[in-house]
């Protein structure tokens, strides 16, 4: 379940992201919860969300999501999110840092199969992408290779 929040939200802030926390306050979550939220900023990109330890961290994914097997795309991690800013859609006005439209392209949940500093693998179940997927550190301090495992 997406909600949708209005241009009413004047502000990416804190203040903001505690407005967006406020609203999704008891929206029922299904956790761990995984989410790739289409980003139509400066360029238009992919944020890659996986809830770990209470929020969730985030990767900016240049290229859409891949479906197929082994391609690796690059996923620039940045800052954290509050959980239930995975859930939002909507405008951030201009003027402010990351103004532009935001929706979910992708929801759903993982299953954690491995987890270190510089890889994590994880079984997602979303309504498009389904399967083991990685992340792997490849050049510090925020890059990181997203993809699909390939079928043995």
């Amino acid at each position: 379940m997406v909600i949708k929040m209005t241009e009413e939200s004047t502000e990416v802030s804190k203040s903001f992201c505690k407005e967006v926390v406020k609203k999704m306050k008891g929206t029922k979550i299904n956790h761990p919860l995984y989410v790739i939220q289409r980003h139509q900023s400066k360029r238009l990109h992919n944020d890659l969300r996986l809830e770990f330890d209470g929020v969730l961290k985030s990767w900016a994914i240049p290229k859409d999501p891949t479906l197929a097997e082994d391609k690796k795309i690059l996923a620039v991690q940045v800052e954290d999110h509050a959980i239930e800013y995975g859930l939002w859609e909507g405008t951030i006005p201009p003027g402010n840092y990351g103004a532009g439209k935001v929706e979910c392209w992708d929801i759903g949940t993982f299953e954690i199969i491995e987890r270190t500093d510089k890889k994590i693998v994880v079984k997602i179940s979303g309504k498009k992408l389904k399967g083991t997927y990685y992340l792997v550190k490849f050049k510090p301090p925020n890059n990181w290779l997203f993809f699909k495992k390939k079928k043995e």
